[in-house]
């Protein structure tokens, strides 16, 4: 960083994110006076937070988030409040407010004797650093070994603690979108809104679907950050793929973010189970056999989140719309802009979008317990899975009307359970049924049995209740196999569809 920024008069917002800056921030910045806001996050930026940023008396946010920054954190000015800063991921900072929760900084008690120490340590340092550093090369090769032949055992690799993408300009974006014209609108979400864009090279055009980001809208930033987070560390078939980012300012001199993603051209589950005919180029509908290859893919997506991804991750907003079908009718999970990434120390949490917004997740979908005030968990997602399973199977969706009082769609699934399961089932799955006999009828009733009692299991109103995501990982697979070894023949093949509508 420039120490020239002391000449920026007038400058209110300064935006470097993801940059790949590194060195010491300057103590020039703190000469800035009318600055208010200051996001340094994602660089690699070393040494001391300068003490006189807390001097900045109009500073009202900042974020130093995913540095290499270290020594004691000021405890003046934006320091004072956790809602206007953010530190996440400089693992070496110490001191600062108590409600940091970081380790004490240690205290120097022999004055003077110091800089004699250091010289006589930097002495030693120097005698012995040659040994390290060749012993340090024998032992990364080792471990490069050791990582080759857990991934030949077909052992999940650790994933990746950082990644920055190439960033994609605006106008490569508003190009390929037209201008982000209506024509090109995929959906809409909570942060921002999802068009198809068309990159052009050579004789072929690729499709991506390009998620612009609200910057008005309260807690979009904290949402970008947390998709770049969590989609950046975690590498499984089932999840959505991200491809770059843009971080740029439009014509009109606002700040602008957008996320690319691959491009899902059979749309949302959402569309599929509650699909408009006018909205549609066909009436195709989900076959049994393609709702529990969907959610096979889901339970493997989320199983893997939360037992095979390194750091662990919490979706914290699974339902229909965020799970994308991809041409073979594969499924994606998408949308991580509420997501939680967990260190492997709990204490040292990453928490990627403000917990005082409100609840995480979406209504019908959310656990219980999180209105309760209860910290996100793996069990959260455990709930709003079990859920989603039965409005898969179910076609009804948990915010429909007729669930009122205490009823709702688990209860309304468990007193069907045995006697009426076939009357609960989805009634588009029997347009796929060819034969009707009382054989054909019973293996499919025991099939959705075993379904609906998982999806029970694990939504159950209290979280010790719940089934582990291992446990359903395993019996998901098992239905389905025990389903397609008496049926591969039974369902029909649908048509392609390919529906206007599409969630972000």
């Amino acid at each position: 960083m420039p120490h020239s920024l002391e000449n920026a008069k007038g400058l209110r917002i300064l935006n470097l994110t993801m940059n790949k800056l590194s060195g010491a921030i300057p103590d020039t910045v703190g000469s800035i006076s009318g600055l208010e806001q200051l996001y340094l996050a994602h660089n690699n930026l070393s040494g001391e937070i300068p003490a006189v940023i807390q001097n900045l008396t109009l500073l009202s946010k900042m974020d130093l988030s995913f540095n290499n920054l270290q020594g004691e954190v000021p405890k003046g000015g934006v320091f004072r409040n956790l809602t206007d800063l953010s530190i996440a991921g400089n693992v070496n900072l110490c001191g600062g407010i108590p409600q940091l929760h970081l380790t004490p900084c240690p205290v120097d008690n022999k004055g003077n004797h110091k800089k004699e120490w250091s010289k006589s340590l930097t002495v030693s340092l120097t005698t012995i650093g040659g040994i390290l550093l060749f012993v340090s090369v024998i032992v990364l090769i080792q471990l490069s070994c050791e990582k080759n032949t857990e991934r030949q055992k077909g052992q999940v690799p650790p994933a990746l603690i950082e990644e920055t993408y190439q960033k994609v300009s605006y106008y490569a974006l508003s190009r390929g979108t037209n201008d982000f014209s209506e024509s090109n609108l995929l959906g809409k979400g909570r942060y921002g809104v999802v068009y198809k864009c068309t990159f052009s090279g050579g004789h072929a055009s690729t499709f991506m679907a390009v998620k612009v980001f609200n910057l008005q809208q309260l807690g979009s930033y904290r949402s970008f950050e947390a998709e770049c987070e969590a989609l950046s560390r975690a590498r499984h078939r089932c999840l959505i793929k991200i491809i770059t980012c843009c971080s740029s300012i439009n014509p009109r001199g606002q700040e602008f973010k957008a996320l690319v993603f691959e491009f899902m051209p059979n749309g949302s589950l959402d569309v599929w189970l509650h699909q408009r005919p006018e909205n549609c180029v066909s009436k195709s509908t989900l076959s049994l056999s393609q709702r529990l290859n969907i959610a096979v893919d889901i339970v493997d997506a989320i199983d893997y989140l939360h037992n095979h991804c390194n750091p662990q991750i919490i979706h914290c907003d699974l339902k229909p719309s965020n799970i994308l079908l991809a041409e073979d009718m594969s499924a994606r999970v998408g949308d991580f802009g509420i997501s939680k990434v967990l260190s492997e120390n709990k204490f040292n949490t990453i928490q990627n979008s403000n917990s005082t917004i409100g609840i995480r997740g979406s209504i019908g979908y959310v656990a219980p317990e999180y209105g309760e005030g209860s910290t996100v968990s793996t069990t959260g997602d455990l709930y709003s899975l079990g859920i989603l399973l039965l409005e898969m199977f179910t076609g009804i969706r948990p915010t429909d009307e007729m669930f009122r009082d205490s009823l709702d769609l688990h209860k309304f699934t468990e007193e069907a359970l045995n006697e009426r399961t076939l009357d609960i089932a989805d009634s588009t799955i029997w347009l796929h049924i060819e034969s009707k006999d009382s054989i054909t009828m019973g293996r499919i009733k025991d099939c959705l049995v075993s379904i609906f009692r998982l999806a029970i299991s694990c939504s159950k109103q209290h979280p010790r209740d719940r089934m582990t995501i291992s446990d359903a990982a395993v019996e998901m697979h098992t239905i389905r196999e025990s389903y397609l070894m008496f049926f591969n023949e039974l369902d029909k093949t649908p048509l392609p569809l390919i529906c206007k509508s599409y969630h972000s």
